[in-house]
């Protein structure tokens, strides 16, 4: 594998025609450092473990997607709006590309979950979701529905602190991804790299006051031990998602 391009809290180039739009709000960050060979086999070819300091990170990530988008048409409110938990493992690939993999998707709307499993092959599950916020505390919680493991499920409550003005290497290596790996096309090479834009993240200090599920270990991943290595909050961004890029790193038509 080539040298990683460098972790930086911008964007590294415009999107000037999306694919999709959206935005991500009320976003909580929580992660678990394990060690890469744990993840090694959950990532998709072509691509191996992204390390910070020699270990790797497994994160659990929920918030509200808002008003999703096609091309520069307006943001759908009804069934582009829902709440999401990913866990997600961070990637490397071929060209150095630094990207998140997604072990699973829980979104409480199920024609976006068809659409995302039938166009994308992304791994969208449908779920009982709810975000409730009271004060400075902030609550997700999901239980799976379709396709399964049926009742996977997660309860997580936030408080929200003082804002980051000069987040850290390992909190920009854990949020500023801008893209995703995914085998969004058939074949014997069908790994490809779908980029995002969005501004820099505002982030937040935040505790984390309860943390009870087994999505992690319902998406193959051995059940978190210990405390997070990171807990951060974000009041969230608006996104532009790029056309796949396929392994050579040619966009699609």
């Amino acid at each position: 594998m080539p040298k990683p391009t460098p972790v930086t809290p911008d964007a590294p180039a415009r999107i000037r025609t999306p694919l999709l739009t959206q935005e991500w709000l009320d976003l909580a960050f929580i992660h678990w450092a394990v060690d890469p060979g744990v993840v090694t086999a959950l990532l998709p070819r072509g691509t191996v473990a992204d390390t910070h300091d020699g270990v790797t990170y497994v994160g659990l990530v929920a918030f509200r997607m808002h008003r999703v988008g096609w091309l520069r048409m307006p943001g759908v409110p009804y069934l582009g709006t829902f709440p999401e938990t990913n866990v997600r493992l961070y990637s490397v690939d071929e060209h150095g590309r630094r990207g998140v993999v997604f072990r699973s998707m829980d979104a409480s709307r199920l024609i976006p979950v068809v659409m995302g499993r039938a166009g994308f092959r992304l791994p969208y599950l449908w779920s009982r979701m709810t975000v409730r916020q009271a004060g400075d505390t902030v609550t997700y919680t999901s239980s799976r529905r379709w396709p399964g493991p049926r009742g996977a499920y997660s309860r997580i409550t936030v408080r929200t602190g003082e804002r980051i003005e000069e987040p850290t290497e390992l909190e920009h290596f854990l949020t500023a991804r801008w893209g995703m790996h995914n085998a969004f096309f058939g074949g014997p090479e069908p790994l490809a790299f779908l980029p995002n834009h969005h501004p820099r993240w505002p982030l937040y200090r935040a505790e984390l006051l309860t943390c009870k599920e087994n999505l992690i270990t319902a998406a193959g991943l051995p059940a978190p031990s210990g405390a997070p290595a990171s807990v951060l909050y974000s009041p969230g961004v608006p996104v532009r998602l790029g056309r796949p890029a396929r392994p050579a790193g040619i966009p699609t038509p």
